[in-house]
């Protein structure tokens, strides 16, 4: 174990906080180590920001002290730092200091492993220098600071127009990747899929949730953000043909700009039949409170409002029947359509389905007959790719085909029935299932 720290970067982390505000330290040490750093020390102060440090200029020499004494080689900021306050602290404790954003950006680099995600990533940061730059070629001009951006003594109009050329560059990229999944996707929808997609909190076990329904073995690290690029599976929920998504995970104090960098991505959710938004139910009370709010808020920015939403309470496995009851009374009507779940063990997944199938919206049953013609039969061939065959009788003459479907699809195919020569013989909607209670067991 001590080993592996010696070969770490050595970090101190701050946050400057009102009286009225949590602490989020513990998360933004999460995220450190996330990031590859070892986390050797913590400061904490409680006022309003101070103009050149952040922090006030006693508590800066106070980190300039702890950063000698601890052999700390950076500082990092859960608040947002400008140029000049990064510049100032530099300056005061002789080491690279970062912030939230920064840190998050870190992490991204280092799980990006598509060329949609690090170009995402890439366009994230360049987002973030951008307002930036000219103060940032000011402050580097008057000295070499720890870590401070390396940017020399470049002018300041060609930094800022490289800048602004390189995002209109990526974003282009990124259009011509998004043209492509538009057409997979429409070509999804025309086969009968449903769309449904697993949001969440960082690190509430979204991937392991991915992997139980899909029957998936996607890696489960034990960090934040394992997933930056969508993972996309044909999934049986009960009798529909869903096509679940897993996604990147949502964490609080995003910039809007990375959100919308991300916003290839996020198009899975947007563009959903429902989403299933999973939660941490293993933590306290107002962690749960403050990471589902920051999820709903983070669905409504990105244009999610309106969809069904079903809420996946994992992690049960940790708690006792009394302490999942609690937590469900605590939750009232923040978590819609809330189903307690363990995506480790499989516990209520059966559940969970069918919460999902009920937000899909009822699917059609209907019988048709077809000539037994070469045409007829590559037809019904295609069928059992598009929608639930539940029977399909080859009598004399014709071929009998009985099938379940969403009604715009069902529709669609019988008008290619009656060009083959064949006819709808009946339909009906079929029972909704009986509810059945949350396994306890």
């Amino acid at each position: 174990m001590k080993g592996r720290r010696a070969n770490k970067t050595r970090a101190i982390t701050v946050q400057r906080l009102l009286r009225s505000e949590d602490s989020r330290l513990e998360e933004l040490n999460s995220l450190a180590e996330a990031a590859g750093y070892a986390v050797v020390g913590s400061i904490e102060q409680v006022r309003s920001a101070d103009p050149r440090y952040q922090i006030g200029r006693g508590k800066v020499e106070e980190l300039a002290s702890l950063v000698k004494e601890l052999h700390a080689e950076k500082i990092v900021f859960d608040n947002d730092l400008k140029p000049v306050q990064a510049y100032n602290i530099a300056k005061l404790t002789g080491v690279e200091t970062i912030d939230r954003f920064q840190l998050i950006l870190e992490i991204f680099v280092k799980r990006a492993s598509t060329k949609e995600a690090q170009l995402q990533v890439k366009l994230a940061s360049l987002r973030y220098q951008l307002p930036r730059a000219r103060e940032s070629v000011r402050l580097a001009r008057m000295g070499e600071q720890p870590g401070f951006m390396g940017l020399g003594r470049y002018e300041v109009d060609v930094y800022f127009e490289a800048i602004k050329r390189q995002i209109a560059h990526i974003r282009r990229e990124l259009r011509a990747i998004r043209g492509k999944r538009s057409l997979q996707r429409v070509q999804r929808i025309d086969h009968g899929f449903s769309l449904v997609s697993l949001a969440g909190y960082t690190y509430a076990g979204k991937t392991t949730l991915f992997n139980t329904l899909a029957v998936e073995s996607k890696p489960v690290d034990q960090g934040l953000f394992t997933t930056l690029s969508t993972t996309t599976r044909a999934v049986d929920f009960q009798d529909r043909r869903v096509l679940l998504t897993d996604t990147v995970g949502f964490i609080d104090s995003l910039p809007l700009f990375l959100i919308e960098a991300f916003r290839s991505t996020l198009e899975e959710t947007i563009l959903s039949d429902a989403i299933i938004l999973v939660v941490d139910f293993h933590e306290s009370v107002k962690e749960i409170h403050r990471k589902l709010t920051c999820c709903l808020d983070t669905l409504n920015e990105i244009g999610a409002y309106g969809i069904p939403i079903v809420t996946a309470l994992n992690k049960i496995d940790l708690l006792s029947e009394g302490e999942i009851d609690e937590k469900l009374t605590s939750l009232g009507d923040l978590a819609q359509n809330p189903v307690p779940i363990s995506a480790l063990s499989g516990r209520n997944i059966d559940e969970l389905k069918r919460k999902v199938v009920e937000c899909l919206g009822d699917y059609v049953q209907a019988s048709f007959s077809l000539p037994p013609s070469g045409e007829a039969l590559s037809f019904i061939s295609g069928l059992y790719g598009q929608v639930n065959v539940i029977d399909t009788r080859y009598e004399e003459k014709e071929v009998i085909i009985t099938a379940k479907a969403m009604p715009w699809l069902l529709d669609k195919i019988h008008g290619q029935i009656e060009k083959l020569g064949g006819q709808l013989l009946k339909t009906s909607r079929p029972q909704k299932p009986v509810a059945l209670h949350y396994n306890r067991e």
